[in-house]
């Protein structure tokens, strides 16, 4: 069924067309989460949740006025994000960072693999200002049009460009920071 039937007959209050929404964007906006809270999957799970609970308790005050439904789950999947940083201090668990991050390995450069230079490439993600990872996320892993970003972040289209450029040219001052072993990703950029 089309979004706007489904969003008709969930803002009426019927659940089983609010569940067909959350089915149809619940991995999306997980991801979302996801990779902006770092990769910490019970809190990304905990905030998805909150997110389509928001939704859902908001349905009928939602007004599309041509935005599509995605991007308005992800601009309060970002409220909820920031309110999740201001809120939360990040803790590290010394038992969670892999042991191959201890010992040193004289023929790393050969031995790194996509897991790991993905996981690189996410820690120099998080070290964008937000919006820069908004963008950049919802340009680039969720495929949206620079229109879709600009309604997601209440932006014109001209400002997601620049947030653009911007982004990628902070990201790849910060994988030139992690050395050589991105040198073919830096230049891809």
């Amino acid at each position: 069924m089309e979004d706007d039937k489904l969003l008709k007959k969930a803002k009426k209050g019927e659940g089983v067309a609010f569940g067909e929404l959350y089915d149809k964007y619940a991995p999306k906006v997980y991801r979302y989460v996801f990779l902006k809270l770092n990769g910490k999957k019970s809190d990304a799970e905990d905030l998805t949740h909150e997110v389509f609970l928001s939704a859902w308790k908001n349905m009928e005050n939602f007004d599309d006025r041509g935005v599509p439904f995605m991007s308005y789950l992800y601009k309060v999947a970002r409220n909820a994000v920031i309110d999740h940083w201001r809120t939360v201090r990040p803790t590290y668990d010394i038992e969670t960072i892999a042991e191959e991050r201890f010992s040193v390995d004289p023929d790393i450069a050969g031995k790194i693999d996509f897991d790991s230079d993905m996981i690189a490439v996410k820690e120099c993600l998080s070290k964008l200002e937000p919006v820069y990872q908004d963008v950049l996320i919802m340009k680039f892993i969720e495929d949206f049009s620079n229109r879709e970003v600009a309604r997601a972040l209440e932006k014109s289209e001209g400002a997601v460009r620049v947030i653009q450029h911007r982004a990628l040219k902070q990201l790849r001052k910060e994988i030139e920071k992690h050395g050589s072993r991105f040198k073919k990703t830096t230049e891809e950029i």
